[in-house]
């Protein structure tokens, strides 16, 4: 058979040619091979626009030197290229392989028929990889973040200027003292010439915020400042909250500072529907751009889990959601939920729990007294006996277990209780995989205990290095030792399995930013207290490990590894275009890295090709 322009189809958008060519598999395969090789080099030659739309069936090829898929499966780690028909992988391989694989689904699903395939060329230095989980993450919190952001301030004067900017570029809240500010990112340990502690009410008394309602939280959302406005409205104050922490000054009076479970004294405005769709939508635009196609939402309430189950009743969910919920009353009010939805990207099977707050609060609860503040030692967020009924509760129907965690003492009391039920349970982890939240400070015995166990640490490689320039100061030399311990984590795990997330928008939605700070130790500028081979660095993760952490291992977090987190055969296609090769630049390069295309079920979410 000669190459007719039957044969051959190059689509021509225009006077352009487009991205990918087609071959036939009942061509032979010398001229196939022929045929494929000339109609990529016509393409790579003069191609010159993107495409945004996929055919439903096509191939998506990485030329030796021009690119490489890296699928994150163990039996066949780099391929050049991967097969998809509608919203799955077919097979992976080399071309051979996959144009094999084209002619045998064509004569099964259209005998007879002269069925062509796309060959989509990856551009020159670029590289695909899974499509990137984030296994800890906050989506409206994060769409409340970026309304108003306060995490690039240096100095108590950087904080006022970002509010009164906002007031006077908000002519409705300008005009209206009643309307309530709120905003979220201070962070008082990177503040100049700071006096130390936490900031106050009065410190917000400037003649165009005196007298109106604002409530800002920190940057890990464990305290929240307000000012003396808000403190007339919430009156009279209870001397004490269990598991939180009104800030007081010397004479007994509340400074304005609520931390942990005081934080629910302040009464903020409810948010409603459209505002929960205007930050949803928010976090999913910027979670596209960043490579972003599944992301677990740790910690919600019956509110916005229905908020999520009529999104996906709708087919509004444009990537995966693993949503976690959260007792309300010590009670369960929601259902779990497994590929629910109009394309079934919506799960509810874990449900968060808070054991302890955060280590920059001073919140995380230790076994010993604060180094840098010998007079706590943190605070326990809940009696350790309503955490054992808790757990027991909601793992005898059926639940998912994942306990917030950040000091040694919050760790070992939900290890200890992880431990009773799986005994009293008789049970393996590896089928209901519980998990510690951020596991971030831990004894030496407990690191062990926590892969004896088959307990699954989700970490979050970015809160290592920003918390480096303090921690050791928190923490004492010792004490650090057992902390941000990554590499020991993963070395203990039964299952070789680390989650890797952000806990945006506490840090960036960019995964690459995690991936770069969990293979290096270090800031964006390169630093770190240990120098530039990263700040402990023998817990610096391997690229290969990193990968896998965002990707197979937060599948594995969430039950989904058959069918999601590598570019295996059988599995859904949801992939990364990256614009360099991050399994192999220089390390600082990875920050500059950007995503040139996310694709889930096969077709294209973000960017082109």
């Amino acid at each position: 058979m000669s190459s007719s322009s039957k044969d051959v189809k190059l689509a021509v958008p225009g006077s352009r040619p487009s991205a990918y060519s087609y071959f036939n598999p009942k061509w032979p395969t010398f001229l196939t091979a022929v045929a494929a090789a000339f109609a990529l080099y016509i393409v790579s030659g003069w191609r010159k626009g993107l495409v945004t739309q996929l055919p439903q069936s096509y191939a998506l090829c990485a030329s030796r030197g021009k690119g490489t898929i890296y699928t994150v499966d163990e039996s066949n780690p780099q391929v050049e290229c991967l097969l998809v028909q509608g919203d799955k992988i077919m097979d992976a391989g080399d071309k051979d392989k996959v144009r094999e694989s084209w002619a045998a689904l064509s004569l099964v699903h259209a005998p007879g028929d002269e069925a062509s395939l796309a060959v989509l060329e990856v551009p020159k230095g670029h590289i695909v990889v899974p499509g990137l989980a984030d296994p800890h993450a906050h989506i409206l919190e994060y769409g409340f973040k970026m309304q108003l952001q306060l995490d690039g301030a240096r100095s108590l004067q950087d904080i006022i200027d970002i509010l009164e900017s906002y007031v006077l570029a908000h002519p409705d809240v300008l005009n209206d003292t009643s309307k309530w500010i709120e905003g979220m990112g201070w962070d008082q340990n990177l503040w100049k010439d700071w006096r130390g502690g936490f900031p106050m009410a009065k410190d917000l008394d400037t003649p165009l915020l005196q007298g109106r309602p604002i409530s800002i939280a920190r940057v890990d959302v464990h305290a929240t400042w307000v000012s003396e406005r808000v403190l007339d409205i919430m009156g009279g104050l209870p001397e004490r909250v269990d598991g939180g922490e009104i800030i007081r000054d010397r004479e007994g009076d509340p400074t304005g500072v609520f931390v942990d479970n005081a934080m629910s004294l302040i009464p903020s405005p409810p948010r409603s529907d459209a505002v929960m769709l205007e930050y949803f939508d928010r976090a999913m635009q910027d979670g596209l751009s960043v490579g972003l196609t599944s992301i677990h939402d740790a910690g919600n309430d019956a509110r916005v889990v229905r908020f999520y189950e009529h999104l996906a009743e709708q087919g509004r969910l444009p990537m995966r959601l693993y949503i976690m919920g959260m007792l309300e009353n010590a009670q369960l009010k929601m259902q779990r939920r497994e590929n629910f939805g109009k394309e079934g990207r919506l799960n509810v099977r874990g449900i968060k729990m808070f054991m302890d707050g955060a280590l920059g609060s001073w919140g995380a609860a230790l076994i010993e007294p604060y180094s840098d503040k010998p007079d706590t030692s943190g605070l326990l967020r809940i009696d350790p006996q309503e955490m054992r009924r808790d757990v027991k509760n909601a793992w005898e129907q059926g639940w998912q277990v994942n306990i917030h965690c950040i000091g040694d003492r919050a760790n070992k009391i939900a290890l200890d209780i992880f431990e009773e039920v799986l005994r009293d349970a008789q049970g393996n982890a590896s089928v209901r995989r519980p998990r510690i939240e951020h596991a971030q400070i831990m004894q030496s015995s407990d690191l062990e205990r926590t892969g004896k166990l088959g307990v699954i640490a989700s970490v979050q490689p970015t809160h290592a290095t920003s918390d480096m320039w303090y921690a050791e100061s928190r923490l004492g030399p010792e004490r650090i030792k057992g902390a941000y311990a990554y590499q020991t984590l993963l070395r203990n795990s039964p299952e070789g399995v680390l989650p890797l997330g952000s806990d945006f928008p506490v840090e960036s939605i960019n995964p690459l930013l995690g991936f770069y700070a969990a293979v290096s130790r270090l800031d964006r500028s390169g630093r770190s207290p240990h120098g530039e081979n990263g700040w402990f660095a023998k817990e610096r993760l391997t690229r290969a490990q990193a990968l896998k952490g965002m990707t197979l291992d937060a599948a594995y977090a969430s039950f989904a590894e058959h069918d999601i987190g590598s570019l295996a055969p059988g599995k859904k296609a949801d992939f990364v275009v990256l614009n360099k090769d991050i399994m192999s630049v220089p390390v600082h390069e990875i920050l500059t890295t950007r995503v040139a295309a996310t694709v889930i079920d096969g077709r294209i979410a973000f960017g082109g090709l």
